[in-house]
């Protein structure tokens, strides 16, 4: 009996059990980290603050849940100005990376297949140092007494009467600084899908305009611009959605006057020990972030199935 139980697993394993135990493994990996932990936010967001740790408790009768928190978000400007600053900041540093991104990704597209591993590997290489490193670089790169802040004065003063010239550029503390370390940090996220959809493009077809009369930006436009469309959606939400509730950079480079998302999240859960506001914040940031991805799944899904004829 033992045997042929043994054997129906193993016969069941190796016809199709397989599949489904590798095919199990996220979705396990999803359920544990990102639904499970989601759930307990959402529930964090329904309480109320106390004094007890963890800093949050329920009401003692029905519904048990509050809904106070979510009132707060519309009603105090705080947090209305936290996310405005938030979608500003990354929706400028998302076309920034786009701008500089879409012509690196081409030109390695379009680069000797010798040359585009080394391009690459140019591109991955930061993520060899530690983030938190490279943004204490930028912050010695911008303060008042760096090389780069006083020879960037110098070449600023050169266009200015003397009478307006700059003792040195405030830079730290700003949201400049802020877009500036956003766009160093999340660039190769919009460099990898754009290549990774270049790269797979039909050239024949540019070749094909050139030899039908189209000039190289016709081409550019009417060619390889839209084909390259779902890279630069890819790119675009690789970069938006980090950008919008980061942390570490508008911390350190930042100001505290004009926070970011990120930082009042962070600043509620430590500082203040309101979890359920803290909590609150987080489930309205990820539901703003994902209503959009969700619509445009469903549309891009509904314009695919028209292209392949189906209802």
């Amino acid at each position: 009996m033992t045997y042929g139980v043994t054997g129906m697993l193993r016969q069941w394993f190796h016809l199709k059990g397989w599949r489904k135990s590798i095919i199990s493994i996220p979705y396990i990996w999803l359920v544990a980290f990102f639904l499970v932990p989601f759930i307990i936010v959402i529930g964090m967001s329904l309480g109320v603050r106390t004094s007890t740790s963890p800093p949050i408790g329920f009401a003692a009768e029905w519904p048990y849940v509050t809904l106070e928190n979510y009132g707060r978000l519309f009603g105090d400007s705080l947090y209305v100005r936290a996310y405005l600053i938030s979608i500003y900041n990354a929706a400028i540093a998302t076309a920034l990376c786009l701008l500089l991104g879409y012509p690196m990704a081409l030109c390695i597209a379009r680069s000797n297949r010798s040359w585009r591993n080394i391009l690459l590997m140019l591109i991955i290489l930061p993520f060899w140092t530690s983030f938190l490193l490279r943004v204490y670089a930028w912050m010695g790169l911008m303060g008042s007494n760096s090389w780069f802040n006083k020879d960037l004065t110098a070449f600023v003063n050169l266009f200015l009467p003397a009478s307006q010239a700059f003792k040195f550029i405030p830079m730290m503390n700003t949201n400049f600084a802020v877009v500036l370390v956003l766009v160093y940090s999340y660039l190769p996220f919009m460099i990898l899908p754009l290549y990774a959809n270049l790269e797979n493009l039909d050239g024949t077809l540019n070749e094909a305009a050139m030899d039908l009369g189209s000039r190289p930006y016709q081409v550019f436009k009417d060619i390889t611009l839209p084909l390259s469309m779902p890279g630069v959606i890819a790119g675009g939400l690789l970069v938006f959605i980090p950008a919008s509730g980061e942390l570490i950079i508008p911390t350190l480079v930042g100001s505290a006057a004009d926070p970011m998302i990120g930082r009042v999240i962070s600043d509620e859960f430590s500082a203040a020990r309101n979890w359920p506001m803290a909590s609150a914040v987080a489930v309205a940031l990820l539901v703003m972030l994902v209503l959009p991805m969700m619509v445009y799944s469903y549309f891009e899904a509904r314009a695919q199935a028209g292209q392949d004829g189906k209802p």
